[in-house]
């Protein structure tokens, strides 16, 4: 199948209040409400067809810039602009693939980005939607999945020194996959640490998460103090270690450490740490435990020896992951607010590296970014499947009352269109978790895995909902915690 030429003609962007039902601390910061982006796009092909195509991502402060100088306003303000940005830009270009578009607009955006005072990350984030925008509206108009849309290179992509096509063909996309459940900084491990209870009969605590999901993976945030990290952790394996079945545990350094020396230092007290011994044989990696600033200037082979190491944070541009390789850092997330293309390009580099080195070495990870049900969380779950991933960190559906925001006749269309990810309970669709896995197999539908779009007449323009902040003297994101 070629990849089709279109045009763009018209960008329109939206956003809704997402209020979290317990606070999520990562990092620097506490999460108690955010907006999320949505983002619907306009095609005209070359035989005069229109179709439309969206998609959706969360604001989410101090993640793609942290600063400490900028508010939680002012990060929000800072995708808002990347994405205003990149409208600017992809409406102003001419008719091209979808994966042509995407490479039009990429070094510009960032350029642009740098001039406004953003970072990588952030000027990407725009496009990240964009590009996932257009590509559900083609697969639309041409009546095809995205799973064979991406098989047969339908975008068009093209990358330097990588045959494309070829990697794409061979991919096999599953119609399950298992959630890993993330441990915040401050989530509560058991009864004994919850304070006022939400008491929207959702699980609150990690012991009645393992009880209700019967999840598997687990992906643990740590403390930038090597003995309080241990001393959390050996609270969480007190719990996890009851799990008769094998349980895999990923740990999230969220930039805590100044160094590798620091993150070395993590790793050997819980080796050393007897309490901690169950939890250590099931770790499968450490994500981005060294601040981005430093994390690419030093080789951190000491520590990838003794456990495979993934860059998250640093992973800001294509040349990332190829400069982290040198340094000693065998892995990758993937998040499509980082954009769909990155990360289909990096899977593509691992296995022409693990092909040279004839050994699986190099690797991807799925990561979340409070990623929510409908739009986002169905996308985000079909490129995680097309890579062949197993296990995908899942927490949009713990921190969040599920599609509780959305109106009611959205919430249906979603449940209607899927009915094997969502469940209707505690007032609200929800994704379905069962025995740990998420069945998706409803993805594999015209489109980018989705039957179904937002209610578009209920949701806010951007520009409103940003004045409307704005004005609003009591309006609050989030709750900035302290630094670990």
């Amino acid at each position: 199948m070629s990849a089709p030429r279109f045009a763009l003609e018209a960008i329109d962007l939206f956003e809704r209040q997402i209020v979290l039902r317990m606070p999520f601390r990562f990092g620097v910061v506490t999460l108690t409400a955010a907006p999320q982006a949505y983002l619907r796009a306009r095609i005209r092909l070359a035989d005069g067809r229109r179709s439309v195509g969206a998609a959706a991502e969360m604001m989410a402060p101090k993640w793609f810039d942290k600063n400490p100088s900028l508010s939680d306003e002012d990060n929000v303000r800072q995708l808002r602009t990347s994405l205003m940005l990149a409208r600017q830009t992809y409406l102003a270009g001419d008719e091209n693939t979808a994966g042509g578009h995407w490479r039009e607009n990429y070094a510009p955006q960032i350029a642009r980005g740098a001039e406004l005072g953003l970072n990588g990350l952030t000027a990407c984030y725009g496009p990240a939607l964009i590009d996932r925008a257009l590509l559900d509206a083609l697969c639309r108009a041409l009546g095809v999945p995205f799973y064979r849309a991406m098989r047969s290179n339908l975008p068009g992509i093209e990358a330097p020194g990588l045959d494309m096509t070829a990697f794409l063909s061979g991919l096999a996309p599953q119609a399950t996959i298992a959630a890993r459940h993330t441990v915040g900084l401050s989530d509560p491990i058991t009864a004994a640490d919850l304070g006022q209870r939400v008491n929207d009969g959702l699980p609150e605590t990690l012991q009645e998460v393992v009880a209700s999901y019967g999840q598997r993976y687990f992906k643990l945030k740590v403390d930038g103090d090597p003995r309080a990290a241990v001393e959390r952790l050996a609270a969480i394996a007190a719990v996890l270690d009851r799990i008769d079945a094998p349980y895999h545990v990923t740990l999230d350094g969220n930039e805590q450490y100044a160094d590798v020396d620091g993150a070395l230092e993590l790793w050997r007290r819980v080796l050393e740490e007897p309490h901690l011994a169950r939890l250590a044989r099931s770790v499968l990696f450490v994500e981005q435990p060294i601040r981005r600033g430093n994390a690419l200037a030093r080789d951190i082979s000491l520590l990838a020896r003794e456990i495979p190491v993934i860059i998250d944070e640093s992973d800001n541009s294509l040349e990332a992951f190829p400069r982290a390789r040198t340094l000693g850092y065998t892995g990758v997330s993937s998040k499509t607010c980082k954009g769909l293309y990155k990360s289909l390009i990096n899977a593509a580099r691992c296995a022409l590296w693990n092909r040279e080195e004839r050994a699986q070495r190099y690797f991807m990870s799925a990561e979340d970014l409070t990623v929510q049900a409908g739009l986002a969380l169905q996308q985000d779950l079909a490129l995680v499947s097309l890579l062949g991933i197993r296990h995908v960190e899942r927490n949009g559906h713990h921190y969040v009352n599920g599609m509780a925001a959305a109106p009611e006749s959205e919430q249906a269309a979603f449940l209607a269109a899927h009915p094997d990810l969502y469940q209707r309970s505690h007032g609200a669709l929800r994704p379905a978790i069962r025995d740990g896995m998420l069945a998706i197999g409803s993805l594999d539908c015209p489109g980018y895995a989705s039957g179904a779009l937002p209610d578009w007449e209920a949701l806010p323009s951007m520009k409103v909902a940003a004045q409307t902040a704005a004005k609003s003297p009591t309006s609050r994101l989030t709750s900035s915690g302290t630094s670990s």
